[in-house]
């Protein structure tokens, strides 16, 4: 069936609420994807920062098959040795006296964020956030989301949200208070561009943190996992800066859906039984993957790798020379090539007919994340794609 027969079954069954994909897929293999006719692509984006080792790595077929075999789901009546072990490893990721709520998605670990922040902070319920920030569709985590056009269909969401510029310390500091629960903020903004914190302002959130009594929320659910050249992005933008909540996802699975909301001290012992909960939120399937996942990126120094081959990556296009890119921002293996022109959407067509997947992320900017598995000879020949893209559109 041709490519253009689905997206009419796509249509007629689905809800309007993504479009209609313009490309459908049928295999990927480490970097690379295939679609339904069988044309190759290099994938620079994977699934939007999400198959962390690419598409079908061994590691994570091995462990899912082997869970999947053995013990596929449990309820959270009980527990189950995938999850324990995932519990722990998070856990100490980020500090001896951190505690996991493991959960299906990003947007669900905000949620969870943002309810522990409440418990924690009975009597205040204030929140802080960032222009541009992007943190969820739900209506919790869109509360806290900096980006007017997403929020305004669905108002009124939660109350009590102060937004600030991102990037702005005197701006968050000022709006920090006594009444302030919390402050969550990306380390780098995704959505908005892969625009990394300027230096000092994730330690004067701190700072304005530790003199109200309010939490600090890093939202690593696009830059954790290893995608940044260190397991969390602020490790790599604000080295020394302790967050109290970190939220993760996308990476974390190789491909399978799982989130987890980390808090340390106080904060980690907020929500009490029956407080919150998940039906599929540490299932042993998904655990299981994650553990490969941070078991590879572990032994096959894929930290190193995302540092050393980021900056190739961001080196190639800038080596490109061509008139549209303004510059490429961005840490490790996570990138976006700033435009001199609002064209980023006829880049990712124009890229997608020369063999390489790349996202429009801004109308001014294109984003890049591939797997951390990727090759350099496969950056190079993504760039090379990319380049006969831009200077299609430019033409």
């Amino acid at each position: 069936m041709s490519e253009i027969d689905l997206q009419g079954r796509w249509q007629a069954a689905f809800m309007d609420n993504y479009g209609t994909p313009p490309l459908a897929l049928e295999r990927g293999k480490g970097a690379r994807v295939w679609d339904v006719d069988g044309t190759e692509y290099v994938d620079l984006y994977a699934g939007i920062a999400v198959s962390a080792l690419g598409h079908s790595h061994p590691a994570v077929v091995d462990a899912v098959t082997r869970q999947v075999a053995t013990l596929a789901h449990t309820s959270n009546l009980v527990l189950n040795l995938p999850a324990l072990r995932l519990g722990e490893r998070l856990s100490a990721l980020c500090g001896p006296d951190a505690r996991v709520f493991l959960c299906n998605s990003g947007a669900e670990a905000v949620e969870a964020a943002i309810k522990v922040v409440r418990r924690h902070h009975a009597d205040r319920v204030q929140i802080v956030a960032a222009e541009g920030g992007f943190h969820g569709r739900t209506l919790g985590a869109l509360s806290v989301t900096g980006q007017p056009a997403k929020r305004a269909p669905f108002a009124p969401l939660l109350p009590d949200v102060t937004f600030v510029p991102y990037g702005d310390a005197e701006a968050l500091q000022r709006a920090v208070t006594d009444d302030t629960a919390a402050v969550i903020l990306e380390p780098v903004l995704g959505e908005a561009g892969v625009i990394p914190a300027p230096a000092g302002y994730l330690e004067a959130a701190r700072a304005a943190c530790d003199r109200t009594g309010a939490l600090l929320v890093l939202d690593e659910v696009q830059g954790g996992i290893g995608r940044a050249g260190a397991w969390f992005s602020h490790q790599v933008v604000a080295p020394g800066v302790a967050p109290d909540i970190v939220t993760l996802a996308k990476g974390l699975g190789g491909g399978l859906p799982i989130g987890a909301c980390i808090a340390r001290g106080a904060a980690g012992t907020a929500l009490q039984p029956g407080d919150h909960g998940t039906t599929f939120g540490g299932n042993p399937v998904s655990c299981a993957a994650a553990l490969a996942v941070l078991d590879t990126i572990e032994q096959d120094g894929l930290l190193d790798t995302a540092r050393v081959y980021g900056d190739h990556l961001a080196d190639a296009v800038a080596a490109l020379h061509d008139p549209l890119v303004d510059h490429v921002r961005g840490v490790g293996l996570w990138r976006a090539v700033v435009l001199t022109e609002a064209v980023a959407k006829e880049v990712e067509a124009a890229a997608r007919q020369h063999g390489a997947l790349v996202n429009a992320v801004a109308p001014d900017a294109v984003r890049l994340a591939p797997a951390l598995v990727i090759s350099r000879e496969e950056i190079d020949t993504g760039v090379a794609a990319l380049g006969a893209a831009l200077a299609e559109v430019s033409a």
